[in-house]
């Protein structure tokens, strides 16, 4: 498997059956309970950026928090 993407592996573990995907997923998320804490912190760190990276790389799609509960008051009315 050396090679594929991540792309290419997602597809393929999505033509599994049922009951190999959740055999593969289970595998998947025992192998994160065995991280270290210093490992798990920084993947969460990274996370946490790419995900605040996310949000501000688009402003359109956000409004301010005034304006959505302006809208939502008045929609109640």
């Amino acid at each position: 498997m050396a090679g594929m993407s991540i792309e290419e592996l997602e597809s393929g573990a999505m033509k599994l059956d049922p009951k190999a995907r959740a055999r593969l997923a289970g595998k998947l998320l025992e192998s994160l309970e065995t991280l270290s804490d210093e490992e798990n912190e920084r993947l969460w760190a990274e996370e946490a950026e790419r995900r605040d990276s996310d949000l501000g790389s688009d402003e359109s799609d956000g409004r301010a928090a005034d304006d959505v509960l302006r809208d939502a008051r008045s929609r109640l009315r």
